[in-house]
């Protein structure tokens, strides 16, 4: 008997053959935090809901953010009250209920230039957002802010430069992984009903009579295409909205109205924790936008930019502009400067911005937006990770308007994700935990953090295989039952979703995950079937992954660093033969 929501070969392979023979009530194109989600409330309304991807859930955007879930402050100084009040009490449901084994607080300091004009500006306005945070909400338990003063922020963060600053605010937010968050909606959405299947893309939108009835998919992995029949489709593909609703010609239909995005490129480092000391995150305000130096385990996350990107979106590349551009922020406060050798790993991301009359991608809204172009088919795109529940609830809610006969009104604000339950309890009982499994107590806090109640699955696998307690080459953060775990219960079916995804290897390890490669490939081939031949092909093209990835990031300009991941592209995965005889998931 699996986990609930198991996403394992066998269950993959069984999506695909339900999609083919079953008429849906919505189909949702986009494997992101936002399809997710509302796969999960259509699921969660009694709809049959099938949930297509591409390439791997959160391959795109809600893998590469800042980590944060958070109300923004900078969105107080534009003045956008209900977008801040909106995310805060989304904060609070995912903390107190929804996922409180992945989303935990984190404390920032807001280092202040000026004692008489700045202090009690900022203070002003921190507090306003401690007040926001409880307007319709239960109390997180987050400290209210506090004004510290020069000797007090160095005593919490020793490495800022001492005459650089009068003082500091010090306030909480939290923090997420956000690739194992849209794994976690994925499998909590197959719990109650839905279809998932990543690797999935959408050749063509099928329609009868002026009607969008459906969908023609492709396997992307046996480049087999089928048609799915649908009520309703809707589209959650982020930076990808103009291809969702284009025709087959890459046109937009006439007579249909585009719901037009914009891709804007923030790009992050991650840098030892060792590197300068400090024991809460930093926020900074630059001439642009605002720098977040935010806790991660062993390492800290520099982010972000926002500039504009019109090139390859599934590969969008940070460039040395871009990484010397937040070194130069961020050493500005610090005693000792970082340098490039100090950056362990660099990952670059694509918000998707709803089009406006602004030239900088900056002043665009995050706000979301859903549109009806055509009869049994909506759109959504916009907003941001933290209010990902709100937009979901929003686009199923236009769905639900599209269907025959009344549905249930969203449930998700009182629905756990996988994991959640019960989380508390197995903290309190870590050191039992530990005991009984002969792992550490880091290890088993490392363990809670990641799968919250599912950590007995992988203990099961360490239980069967005491040699998957090892930690994976170059990376003693993760284990090798991790890599196991991710191919039977997570719905990792290459490499790279193991490495970039399940894990977090390719941006935590000096080497970005070449080290570990082959032992992951050879721990998950026997579960997916691979051949010999298959399998070299997988380390070979990771390994041209991270080339391509340290290459980019020398270049000058997002042309050159673009043509650079282009040169090196991730391959066809129907180039070399996958399984060894017959394929493991079927």
């Amino acid at each position: 008997m699996g986990e609930a929501g198991e996403l394992s070969p066998a269950a993959h392979a069984e999506s695909l053959a339900k999609l083919r023979e079953t008429e849906l009530d919505v189909l949702v194109i986009g494997g992101g935090v936002v399809g997710a989600g509302a796969a999960l409330d259509a699921a969660t309304r009694g709809l049959r809901v099938g949930l297509v991807e591409a390439r791997d859930w959160a391959a795109g955007t809600s893998s590469r953010s800042s980590k944060l879930i958070h109300g923004g402050l900078r969105y107080l100084q534009m003045l956008d009250f209900a977008l801040v009040r909106e995310a805060l009490q989304e904060r609070g449901l995912l903390m107190e209920r929804i996922a409180p084994h992945l989303v935990r607080p984190v404390p920032f300091l807001y280092p202040l230039i000026t004692k008489f004009i700045q202090r009690p500006y900022i203070g002003a306005g921190i507090g306003l957002y401690d007040a926001l945070s409880l307007v319709g909400s239960k109390n997180t338990g987050l400290p209210i802010h506090k004004h510290l003063s020069r000797r007090a922020m160095l005593r919490k963060a020793p490495s800022l430069k001492p005459d650089a600053f009068v003082g500091a605010v010090r306030y909480y937010d939290a923090q997420v992984d956000d690739a194992r968050f849209v794994l976690s909606l994925v499998r909590t959405a197959t719990k109650y009903g839905a279809i998932a299947a990543n690797r999935t893309s959408l050749v063509e939108l099928l329609r009868e009579d002026d009607r969008v009835v459906g969908a023609r998919l492709r396997d992307e992995e046996t480049r087999e295409e089928f048609n799915v029949r649908a009520k309703t489709v809707l589209s959650a593909a982020g930076v990808w909205t103009h291809e969702v609703q284009s025709d087959a010609s890459g046109e937009i239909p006439q007579g249909v109205a585009e719901l037009k995005v914009r891709a804007s490129k923030g790009i992050h480092l991650v840098v030892p924790r060792d590197r300068f000391h400090a024991t809460t995150g930093l926020i900074l305000q630059t001439a642009v936008s605002v720098l977040f130096v935010i806790p991660w385990g062993r390492h800290w996350i520099i982010g972000t930019t926002d500039t504009p990107w019109t090139l390859d979106k599934a590969h969008p590349a940070a460039t040395s502009a871009d990484i010397d551009y937040l070194l130069g922020e961020v050493n500005k406060i610090l005693l000792t400067p970082l340098t490039r050798a100090d950056v362990q790993g660099v990952y670059a991301g694509l918000r998707p911005l709803i089009e406006g009359d602004h030239e900088s991608t900056a002043k665009l809204s995050r706000e979301h937006v859903v549109t009806r172009p055509e009869p049994g088919f909506a759109v959504i795109a916009g907003g941001k990770f933290t209010t990902y529940r709100v937009m979901a609830k929003d686009a199923i809610d236009v769905i639900a308007s599209m269907l025959p006969g009344s549905v249930a009104e969203s449930v998700t604000d009182d629905i756990p994700l996988v994991g959640a339950e019960g989380h508390q309890a197995l903290w309190n009982s870590r050191a039992r935990l530990a005991e009984h499994s002969g792992l550490s107590d880091a290890k088993i806090e490392h363990l809670l953090n990641r799968y919250g109640s599912l950590i007995h699955g992988v203990l099961e696998l360490i239980e069967k295989d005491p040699s998957l307690s090892e930690p994976l080459e170059g990376s003693e953060d993760y284990l090798r039952a991790e890599a196991v775990y991710a191919v039977t219960n997570e719905g990792a079916r290459h490499l790279t979703d193991v490495l970039t995804r399940r894990t977090r290897v390719s941006i935590e390890s000096w080497d970005r995950g070449v080290g570990a490669a082959t032992t992951v490939a050879e721990l998950v081939k026997p579960l997916l079937g691979w051949s010999d031949e298959y399998t070299q092909r997988e380390i070979a093209s990771y390994h041209a992954r991270v080339e391509a990835e340290r290459e980019s990031q020398e270049q000058p300009t997002d042309e050159a660093a673009d043509a650079v991941r282009l040169s090196k592209h991730e391959r066809d995965w129907s180039s070399t033969p996958r399984f060894a005889s017959s394929p493991a998931s079927k």
